[in-house]
């Protein structure tokens, strides 16, 4: 996305049909950092004012961290007033059980993505 003439790249940008708006997720692979509330409000703002259509609701933003302490997620996004929310995410080693078999295979991923390029 391009604004005042400098490129900016969203890490995520999904659009909800139900909620009818954008959605935002900025990626860290560390502990929240407080700076990541302005970046992910001034995307907001941006996709709100350059791709949102007047019939859809505001765009929502989530950071998704490896780690994140509620008390400077609090505090970050306490006065800010778009709608933005902190997670965690875990890694695991195996899937699911329930997954199992629902998934396709790392080959099967592989020869997709090598149909798509030729």
């Amino acid at each position: 996305m391009n604004v005042g003439g400098d490129d900016y790249y969203l890490d995520l940008l999904f659009y909800n049909s139900k909620l009818r708006c954008y959605v935002v997720i900025e990626l860290k692979t560390g502990k929240f950092k407080l700076e990541y509330a302005g970046k992910l409000n001034f995307y907001l703002s941006a996709v709100d004012d350059l791709i949102k259509n007047d019939e859809d609701n505001s765009t929502i933003g989530i950071i998704l961290c490896k780690e994140k302490n509620m008390i400077v997620a609090e505090y970050s996004l306490k006065d800010i007033s778009k709608p933005i929310g902190v997670s965690e995410y875990k890694l695991c080693e195996d899937i699911p059980e329930d997954m199992v078999g629902t998934l396709p295979s790392i080959e099967e991923l592989e020869d997709k993505l090598e149909s798509i390029i030729e």
